[in-house]
């Protein structure tokens, strides 16, 4: 059956200024990046980290975005490279973006460990900007028309064009394809849109970049098996990690429903929704603050002597 309509036009893979050549993929996600880094600052003052906490973190995080999207990428496609060399040449494209997340977050996270900044107010402060980063980076994908999947009949498919027109992805003339960075774009604005309604009445540390977590790693494993890709027992590199990704974090939010123990390097409590149990236990003497504890400037009781119970006979 043909397809009656279809998206069409011709990507733009690279703009020519003088002797630059320059990639609106590239750009998309330095300015995803960008705009996603403003999105999170106001969330993190509100969280007690103040913007020059912050910004050396975001410097370690760019690189190690760079370091993880290429590292994950040449892993999954190590057969594609003829020397080491190439595997340096970061300009000539490939690149992951589930490998830049974890990158960006190990070394972000190193430097927190540094700072004594909880890893958990940090990164729920992060996640609606994580999921603004990827709206706006896709947008470049769009216009070099990269992550062009399997043939379709859908009319909302991607049309190829002729053999004239370079596009980032290989595409034969006439076909329709899923545009799976299109899928990419719109589904990862609903999760912003929950992100964003989420954040609105207080939760435990860590639920939000858990959810971001659980929710982006189960439309990604959707998403994949729309894409023409290295696959290694039927999954591409994408969806492995990104099973991970969805039973660790949603099973954390399904069964723990608290703050993890780990990277709370602040040594500040985290809040506890109502009817669940605080980090560590219950507070000693009951669930109410100073109960049983003694306070600054409050004296404290001198202990009393109580006679002693009769032995208990059954």
């Amino acid at each position: 059956m043909g397809v009656l309509a279809a998206l069409a036009y011709d990507p733009l893979v690279r703009i020519e200024i003088g002797p630059l050549s320059i990639s609106p993929h590239g750009i998309g996600i330095a300015v995803g990046f960008l705009i996603g880094a403003r999105l999170m600052l106001p969330a993190a003052k509100d969280k007690g980290i103040d913007e020059e906490q912050v910004y050396p973190l975001l410097t370690l995080a760019a690189v190690g975005a760079i370091i993880g999207a290429r590292l994950a990428y040449v892993v999954n496609h190590v057969g594609d490279y003829d020397s080491p060399l190439d595997v340096f040449k970061v300009w000539q494209g490939g690149i992951s973006l589930l490998g830049g997340f974890a990158g960006a977050i190990i070394l972000a996270g190193l430097g927190m460990r540094k700072r004594g900044i909880s890893f958990w107010k940090l990164m729920d402060a992060s996640a609606p900007g994580m999921a603004l980063g990827v709206v706006v980076g896709r947008v470049g994908d769009l216009i070099v028309g990269d992550h062009l999947g399997k043939a379709t009949d859908l009319f909302f498919g991607y049309r190829c064009p002729g053999l004239d027109v370079d596009t980032a992805s290989p595409c034969d003339p006439g076909v329709v394809v899923h545009q799976t960075a299109l899928y990419d774009l719109l589904l990862t604005a609903v999760l912003l849109a929950l992100l964003l309604w989420l954040r609105r009445k207080p939760r435990y540390d860590g639920f939000l970049i858990l959810t971001f977590g659980a929710v982006y790693g189960a439309q990604r494993i959707f998403e994949d098996f729309l894409r023409d890709d290295v696959r290694r027992l039927g999954l591409t590199g994408s969806q492995i990690t990104a099973i991970v990704l969805v039973i660790v974090c949603g099973g954390w939010l399904l069964f723990k429903k608290r703050t993890p123990g780990w990277g709370r390097w602040d040594g500040a409590d985290t809040f506890t929704p109502p009817g669940g149990t605080p980090p560590g236990g219950p507070p000693p003497g009951g669930p109410f603050p100073g109960h049983g504890v003694p306070q600054a400037g409050r004296p404290v009781p001198a202990p009393t002597m109580a006679r002693p119970s009769p032995p208990r006979r059954e």
